[in-house]
């Protein structure tokens, strides 16, 4: 389908073709991928790796076809699973703490809402807020508290409710197969949209000025939970953001570090990896395209809260996820955040990320 051409979902979001055919993950070689439906395309332009993390046999390589394809079914059903999942929730799950639901300032830690104040206020300017926030490296990671301890004991309550629940449940993303899609279970237009537009824009509006961080104007919003016998880790990756918040919720666990390597446009052959731990109710924001994953826990229960922001007017030149002029299709909600008009209020240009 042509640019321009797809029918738009709430407030005129698309998503990228690119989501049935890229960035597909193989969990046993540690690979993300692209398909295009030709087991041969896969076979030259992924061979050599897939031979070098252990897929050497001709019947290995008919089950990653095996699993691609599972795969994509998958995402091409997303939308309409997702929407037959929330409706079924919305009917018949009664929340635990209903009162979550709904975005209080008592939800946030006193330090989180003085730095946003600043933010807002007509002094602010970059150094203002750096002084104000934990910055972690060069790669521009910041981390401050962002909520109060007495929620996060609540909504992890909350989500282990739903969790033990007959409800149906999403995978939060392709590469986690434990937590909760935050759109599914109700909390998306009373909490995570307000808290991205009142309290996270103003954060990123001068911490990520070229990555859109003043026009974030979609997310998705998920809660992943890595335990024994669940998800332990996660693979190396950049996320489908312009800009990400991950919250440390609890409840108590051991090791699970996150690790941040370069910038994905950044060429470097020998990565450059700093380690960053987990601070409880505090949040990390990072740029979406920081290459990025989490080490195994080794005991315990670790819960993040994790929201992709993305800004319409920097993915609609260049999709993220492909590196090509994105391609939209049909979304519902907010789709992958692109959209098939530009607003005229909108500046003319922005910096993308992957050019500083």
């Amino acid at each position: 389908m042509a640019a321009g051409s797809a029918r738009p979902g709430r407030k005129g979001f698309l998503s990228c073709a690119c989501f049935f055919t890229d960035n597909l993950f193989l969990p046993r070689y540690g690979l993300h991928v692209r398909y295009a439906g030709d087991p041969e395309q896969l076979r030259r332009e992924y061979g050599p790796a897939l031979r070098q993390r252990g897929c050497r046999t001709e019947e290995e390589f008919t089950a990653v076809i095996q699993e691609i394809e599972k795969e994509v079914k998958r995402r091409k059903e997303l939308s309409y699973r997702s929407k037959e999942r929330k409706a079924i929730i919305s009917r018949n799950y009664r929340p635990k703490h209903p009162e979550l639901y709904s975005l209080q300032e008592s939800f946030l830690a006193p330090k989180f809402l003085e730095t946003v104040k600043y933010c807002t206020s007509k002094e602010a300017d970059l150094q203002g807020l750096l002084s104000r926030v934990e910055t972690i490296s060069d790669k521009r990671i910041y981390r401050l508290p962002v909520f109060a301890k007495e929620f996060c004991q609540a909504f992890i309550k909350e989500l282990e409710s739903f969790e033990h629940s007959e409800m149906p449940k999403g995978r939060p993303n392709s590469m986690n197969n434990y937590g909760v899609l935050l759109n599914e279970l109700g909390m998306d237009e009373a909490f995570i949209t307000p808290f991205r537009e009142k309290y996270l824009q103003p954060l990123a509006a001068l911490l990520y000025p070229d990555c859109g961080g003043g026009h974030l104007d979609s997310h998705k919003a998920f809660v992943v939970k890595y335990a024994l016998k669940e998800d332990l880790d996660l693979s190396s990756h950049y996320d489908n953001a312009e800009v990400t918040l991950n919250v440390s919720l609890g409840k108590e666990f051991t090791d699970g570090n996150l690790y941040f390597a370069e910038f994905r446009e950044d060429i470097n052959p020998v990565p450059k990896y700093i380690e960053v731990e987990h601070v409880l109710f505090h949040g990390l924001l990072h740029r979406g395209g920081q290459m990025h994953g989490a080490l195994p826990v080794t005991s315990g229960e670790r819960w993040n809260l994790i929201i992709w922001m993305r800004s319409s007017i920097v993915r609609n030149q260049l999709c993220p996820m492909c590196n090509r002029t994105p391609e939209l299709v049909e979304a519902d909600g907010f789709g992958e955040g692109f959209t098939s008009n530009f607003d005229d209020s909108q500046p003319e240009t922005v910096d993308l990320c992957s050019l500083i």
